[in-house]
């Protein structure tokens, strides 16, 4: 089949992870895919070496005519059998475009909140196919009133050698951060926000350090609260025992250097794509029992769900994934579990299945 991706949304966001992980997926299950993106942005960056052919353009709002000039010149040239968009910017644009191009067009949806009333009508009625990320979303979708044969669910997809565990990459980035190599070494990723249970986390770790010496905690990522939790930090007792890294463009390394992840967000989340990663890469899961996040895992299996903001339970549950045999039994499950429900293969296989569901 040949995909039209559309997506010229100039930011690192999680919709443009899926963007840049489903177009990859596509291609290395063989279809032909084109993409009109942000020109020099980061998915046409991480796109550029995946045979992908890129289409450089600007969707500013539904009236900006550059868009659709570029939109319709690309799928000129493809004649794609899909129309794919993932920002909300872009929605009306490609269904319009599907309509003057006979080409049906398949829409994601990475976020809960309501669209507008007119939009949130009518985009998933007039799309042939309105996706969710996650049973949680297409949920809060069907609560709104969207009939419930309209929302199909299409997981992120995670590409296994991407993330697969890699022991000498582990041992160099210990060595560059100082940690020493038999650390226990748990890690969050993403955005440094309150919301994203950052304090509760933080509160949980010290504790648990003042009964497992060999833990260490890597942060990754950057946000309104960065300064805030550096400054808790700075100011307890395990402060050599923190590694603050900030932003880093490819987190994927990072994952073989975890021995567990924790992901502890106290507000609601779509899904949780790092922790799929993680898991990807060996590392079981402490995460939050709360949206879609559930989802992205198996319970006492792969990791362990956990109450949101309840420090105590996080403190024991760190602890309990200290213990060798209970962290790699569960790292060991965890790449299998993503590799059979989360892989490219999987997804790409899926995302075609549903497509030529009629």
């Amino acid at each position: 089949m040949k995909f039209l991706f559309v997506g010229t949304n100039p930011e690192n966001t999680g919709a443009a992870t899926h963007f840049v992980a489903l177009a990859q997926a596509m291609v290395e299950a063989g279809h032909q895919v084109s993409a009109v993106v942000y020109p020099d942005g980061l998915i046409a960056k991480n796109l550029a070496a995946s045979g992908v052919r890129i289409y450089p353009a600007k969707f500013r709002n539904v009236f900006d005519l550059r868009g659709y000039f570029a939109t319709i010149k690309a799928a000129r040239h493809l004649r794609p059998d899909w129309l794919v968009g993932n920002f909300g910017k872009e929605y009306w644009p490609l269904i319009l475009v599907s309509r003057l191009l006979s080409v049906p067009v398949a829409l994601f949806r990475h976020r809960t909140p309501p669209m507008g009333r007119v939009s949130g009508y009518l985009v998933p009625r007039l799309a042939q196919r309105f996706f969710a990320v996650s049973s949680h979303a297409r949920q809060a979708y069907l609560d709104r009133g969207v009939p419930p044969q309209l929302v199909r669910v299409l997981y992120n997809p995670v590409n296994m050698q991407w993330c697969k565990p890699d022991a000498q990459k582990r041992s160099e980035i210990l060595h560059q951060l100082g940690i020493p190599q038999d650390a226990i070494v748990i890690g969050y990723v993403g955005r440094m926000h309150g919301s994203k249970g950052i304090y509760t986390l933080l509160e949980a770790v010290e504790g648990a350090m003042t009964q497992e010496p060999r833990l260490h905690c890597m942060w990754l990522g950057h946000g309104p609260d960065a300064q805030a939790i550096g400054e808790r930090i700075e100011a307890g007792s395990f402060a050599h025992r923190h590694h603050m890294l900030g932003w880093i463009d490819d987190v994927h390394p990072y994952y073989s250097a975890l021995s567990m992840l924790a992901f502890p967000s106290i507000a609601t989340e779509t899904f949780g794509r790092v922790s799929v990663e993680a898991q990807a890469a060996g590392a079981p899961v402490l995460a939050s029992n709360i949206g879609g996040v559930p989802e992205t895992l198996s319970a006492n299996v792969t990791g362990l769900l956990l109450p949101p903001g309840n420090a105590p339970a996080w403190r024991n549950a760190i602890l309990r994934m200290c213990e060798g045999d209970v962290r790699e039994t569960m790292g060991v499950a965890a790449r299998d579990f993503v590799d059979r429900h989360f892989s490219t293969r999987v997804i790409a296989d899926e995302f075609v299945r549903i497509l030529c569901d009629s």
